[in-house]
């Protein structure tokens, strides 16, 4: 299936994977599911991120707060996870563009500063070589 994967720091980019082996794999450990939104996806991250003090990546509103550590977005179907349509691809790269540092709470909602995001590994550009004299 073609998921949204979110890493803190990092800009979003698409993954194909295939199986419980590789969910766990991109968010390191054990998977939750979140439904925050009323749209049929889901937010896939870490059980247990707080736990393993995960660096805060994303805020998520309606009362959901934040999320720790890295975490896919994927499609609801009938009784599993499934792709995103292409529309939904598209809406949550640019809703999870911009990276989040975390600043604080209020309340139980976060506070975050949000900021240029880094490249996914392979898509940075070119180092240029330092400047021999």
């Amino acid at each position: 299936m073609n998921v949204l994967v979110v890493e803190p720091g990092m800009a979003p980019y698409e993954k194909e994977i295939n199986g419980l082996r590789d969910m766990q794999a991109i968010v390191g450990g054990t998977i939750t599911a979140s439904y925050p939104f009323e749209e049929k996806v889901a937010i896939v991250s870490n059980d247990e991120a707080l736990v393993r003090g995960m660096e805060f990546n994303r805020s998520i509103e309606g009362g959901y707060g934040g999320i720790c550590g890295p975490f896919f977005v994927c499609g609801l179907g009938e009784e599993d996870f499934c792709s995103l349509t292409p529309e939904q691809m598209d809406f949550y790269k640019k809703k999870y563009h911009h990276a989040e540092i975390l600043l604080g709470f209020r309340g139980s909602e976060p506070v975050t500063l949000k900021v240029e995001p880094r490249k996914p590994p392979g898509q940075e550009p070119p180092q240029r070589p330092p400047k021999t004299r």
